[in-house]
C-alpha cells in the first residue's frame, strides 16, 4: 500500500483543493471495493460523454439518479419478493447498490435511458463562453483608446 502526503501541496497551493481531494480519494479506496454492477465509460463526442451500467433484473423504477456536489450518484433497490422462491442456482444479482461518479466543473447529465437490462446515463460539459478561450485582433498603427475614453467635465 503507498502512501502519499499531500499536506506540501495544501501549504504552497491556493484553490487546487477540489484536485487534492480527488486524487486522496482515489488513492484511498478500498481494494476490495465492490465491481458491482459492471460499468462502462465511453466519450461519444468532443464533450460529450456516456455512462453504461448493467442493471439486469432491476426496471427504472427501481432505480434512482441523484446529481449532488458535482458528485452522480447511481443507485438501485430491489422491492422484497411477495413470495419465496426456491432457487437451484441463483447467478443473477439483483441486490441493492450504490455507485458514485465525481464529475469535472461544467459536466451536466442531460439524460438517462433504460433498455435491455442496461441504463445509459449521458453527460455533456458546458463550458462558459467567459471561460472559453477568445481570439484578441491586433491592429495596426496607433492603438485607439478613443472608445475607452470618458468626457471629462470641470467641477466648479
Amino acid at each position: 500500500m503507498r502512501g502519499f502526503d499531500f499536506a506540501p501541496l495544501y501549504r504552497a497551493s491556493v484553490g487546487f483543493d477540489q484536485i487534492a481531494d480527488l486524487m486522496d480519494r482515489a488513492l484511498t479506496q478500498d481494494a476490495a471495493t465492490s465491481s458491482y454492477p459492471p460499468y462502462n465509460i465511453e466519450k461519444t463526442a468532443d464533450d460529450a460523454y456516456r455512462i453504461s451500467i448493467a442493471v439486469a433484473g432491476f426496471s427504472a423504477d427501481d432505480l434512482a439518479i441523484e446529481v449532488k456536489e458535482n458528485a452522480l450518484v447511481v443507485s438501485a433497490k430491489k422491492p422484497e419478493p411477495k413470495e419465496e422462491k426456491a432457487f437451484l442456482h441463483r447467478g443473477i444479482a439483483t441486490r441493492a447498490f450504490e455507485r458514485k461518479f465525481q464529475l469535472a466543473d461544467h459536466v451536466r447529465v442531460t439524460g438517462a435511458s433504460h433498455e435491455d437490462g442496461m441504463l445509459h446515463v449521458e453527460l455533456l460539459r458546458e463550458v462558459p463562453e467567459a471561460l472559453k478561450p477568445r481570439r484578441i485582433e491586433i491592429s495596426r498603427g496607433a492603438p485607439s483608446i478613443e472608445a475607452d475614453v470618458v468626457e471629462a467635465k470641470p467641477v466648479n
